[in-house]
């Protein structure tokens, strides 16, 4: 398919979407496995947490890395390499025999979960800014269903074909596959070249990173707001994948058909909420360009509500807590694909990646501290319902704070940004 096509910006939509979904999916399928590997190996909890954790420490390490590199160097060959890397770490992690050897290969798999900037970055420059938030939430719609279908492949057909083992075989094996389609199917793009300041310039000059650019993006008062909201905003997440569903069995009495009937729906609501708070960002971008950030802001606030309300239903009243959950998850993933997008309105195209990844890095941070806090804070009080409704809330409370900041920002950023295009775009 040629790059001239105007539908070949849509087929690399499709490659990546299908490389999130499989990668989401091989990520987050352990936590379906825990019983599974830990008979194998004679794990207690200490050691199954270390297994999490270590892949977790080597994708906030790497962030860094990756966005320098993806600013330096084609986006669409170290993706491919990341998915190789992909396959091949999940093959060794279902070779290996002894818990050590596990808990290292466990580990490498985090080299290539700190890649996703470069996917973002090589969509912007196919997509214009009234695009983009809708396109990275159609992109992010693959995190929830990787979730889902990680958690089908470890509960239902692990054991009917051989165990875990057989299960990375196949995860591993997509990965490779996938790097072949990404190696042979996706072509990079000048930095830059959606941005509008360039639409009629017949050929684009090559922008490259530069450390004076860099640091440009401290120097961003918005970003400011969004390192800030990105540290927060994924202690949600965190303690719904790690305590939620201990939550519904202890405290609501569901066994585990109930758990699925009742998160498998909130799972594909919280899908779509990706997609909608793509399209209403963009909607609103177009208006005023405060709108992603107004966008964002209402969806952290509505989530925090709604969850209030279902943590504290009754319970005698399952129906009204199922709605009221299925209303958290349309809002929970709102500000998403707003906040990627809300990065690439106020930073150059040249470094984009590295400031995606400096987002990501704080993100992972945070990602790394809610799970440990929220333990904390159960064992302290002794209420799982307690501890998940403080955190999760209050998180959301300082993102609204951090996203009230931006509006105060966002105008003079953009701005900047545009100006400097059209600088650009005069010596072209």
């Amino acid at each position: 398919m040629s790059q001239k096509n105007p539908n070949y910006r849509w087929f690399v939509v499709a490659i990546f979407f299908f490389f999130m979904l499989l990668h989401q999916t091989d990520k987050l399928m352990i936590g379906s496995l825990q019983v599974q590997i830990s008979e194998t190996f004679g794990l207690n909890d200490f050691q199954w947490g270390l297994v999490n954790s270590g892949a977790l420490a080597v994708a906030t390490v790497l962030y860094p890395l990756w966005g320098y590199l993806y600013d330096h160097y084609a986006r669409s060959k170290l993706l491919a390499v990341a998915s190789f890397i992909w396959g091949a770490t999940t093959w060794l992690n279902a070779v290996v025999r002894t818990y050590t050897g596990f808990l290292i290969t466990r580990a490498s798999t985090g080299i290539d979960d700190s890649s996703y900037p470069g996917i973002y970055t090589l969509v912007a420059d196919y997509f214009g800014p009234n695009l983009r938030s809708k396109v990275y939430g159609i992109l992010q719609v693959a995190q929830p269903l990787g979730f889902l279908m990680g958690l089908i492949l470890g509960q239902m057909v692990a054991p009917l074909i051989g165990g875990w083992r057989s299960v990375f075989y196949i995860t591993g094996g997509l990965g490779i596959v996938i790097a072949l389609f990404i190696y042979f199917g996706v072509k990079d793009m000048p930095r830059g070249k959606a941005e509008p300041e360039f639409e009629n310039v017949p050929e684009m000059a090559t922008f490259r990173f530069s450390w004076a650019e860099a640091k440009q993006i401290f120097q961003k008062r918005t970003m400011w707001f969004i390192f800030l909201q990105g540290f927060a905003g994924v202690f949600p997440i965190q303690v719904i994948i790690f305590f939620f569903f201990g939550y519904l069995e202890t405290e609501r009495g569901y066994d585990s058909n109930r758990i699925i009937a009742t998160m498998a729906p909130v799972i594909l609501i919280l899908a779509a909420g990706y997609v909608v708070g793509g399209f209403l960002g963009d909607f609103f971008f177009q208006r005023t360009k405060k709108g992603r950030i107004l966008v964002s802001s209402a969806g952290v606030l509505l989530g925090a509500i709604f969850l209030y309300f279902a943590i504290t239903t009754p319970l005698d009243q399952p129906n009204r807590f199922f709605l009221l959950m299925c209303l958290t998850a349309v809002f929970m993933p709102i500000s998403s694909p707003n906040v990627v997008a809300t990065v690439y309105d106020v930073t150059v195209p040249e470094v984009r990646s590295t400031a995606q990844a400096i987002e990501y890095f704080i993100e992972n941070s945070g990602a790394v501290t809610a799970p440990a806090l929220t333990g904390a804070l159960i064992v302290a009080t002794g209420d799982r319902s307690f501890s998940i409704l403080v955190i999760c809330v209050t998180a959301w409370l300082v993102c609204f704070l951090f996203y009230l900041g931006a509006l105060f920002t966002i105008d003079k950023d953009t701005a900047h940004l545009r100006s400097q295009m059209q600088e650009r775009a005069k010596t072209m």
